[in-house]
């Protein structure tokens, strides 16, 4: 028996990476997942994964900065499963410029992305949601919501900073709908995003040495946030904020 049977998910940007994790895991422990990124190739791939493991997926295209595109996938949701109980915004880009280096059309393309992309899947989800008598909706943010850094761009920290406060209002605003919503906030994975850094075996030791635990996180350890947020197990948890980051900001 799945921690998640009979739910119905649908992840953004969940072509590749710490996104076709979480949908991985989600199907393995039952639920149906929509898969969705702007990668159309992609994420007929991981739909291939799941349903080769037994999972329930499907795919669609989904540009996360277009409101008639989050208007079709939650209508494709709904016509395709009847419900949607779970919605994971996963979407995310990375920026690395300073201030003085980013231009308005940076500053725009980052803040679409990672921002108004939660934003607007949050708003047409939560009617559907609340027709259904519920749901979670699991953000995924950064640890640069709550430090600067100085290797990522002012874009990226803004906008993961909107996501964790877009989280708690959205949150108090929808308790009581039995919509639940929290924001899990990772720091170093290993994934595409610190390419530049994980290629070098000299760059990552340093890197890793600042870790408390010593290596970088895992996309899998992201994924079993998202899932425990977005189960039962959570069934009290709301305008939280769970960080994974090997104790990072415990310094």
């Amino acid at each position: 028996m799945g921690r998640l049977d009979g739910k119905v998910a649908l992840i953004s940007g969940a072509a590749k990476g710490q996104g076709a994790f979480e949908a991985e895991l989600l199907a393995a422990e039952g639920a149906t997942v929509l898969v969705t990124d702007v990668l159309e190739g992609p994420i007929t791939d991981t739909v291939s994964a799941i349903r080769a493991k037994g999972g329930n997926a499907d795919s669609m295209t989904l540009d996360v900065t277009n409101e008639d595109d989050w208007v079709r996938a939650i209508s494709g949701v709904e016509s395709r499963f009847g419900r949607l109980d779970i919605l994971v915004n996963n979407a995310g880009i990375v920026s690395r410029e300073g201030i003085e280096e980013t231009d308005a059309s940076e500053w725009d393309r980052v803040m679409a992305v990672n921002a108004k992309g939660p934003f607007l899947g949050t708003k047409h989800a939560i009617p559907v949601m609340r027709a259904g008598g519920g749901g979670s909706i699991v953000n995924v943010s950064s640890t640069g919501a709550f430090v600067a850094s100085p290797t990522l761009g002012v874009p990226y920290n803004a906008s993961k900073a909107a996501v964790h406060l877009l989280t708690k209002v959205t949150a108090l605003q929808h308790a009581r709908d039995a919509i639940r919503c929290n924001s899990v906030h990772p720091g170093p994975i290993d994934t595409d995003m610190l390419e530049a850094i994980t290629s070098d075996p000299a760059k990552r030791a340093e890197y890793e040495r600042r870790i408390p635990m010593g290596r970088l996180g895992r996309p899998e350890e992201v994924a079993s946030a998202v899932l425990f947020l977005a189960s039962d197990e959570a069934s009290f948890i709301t305008g939280a904020e769970l960080v994974i980051d090997g104790g990072m900001l415990a310094q």
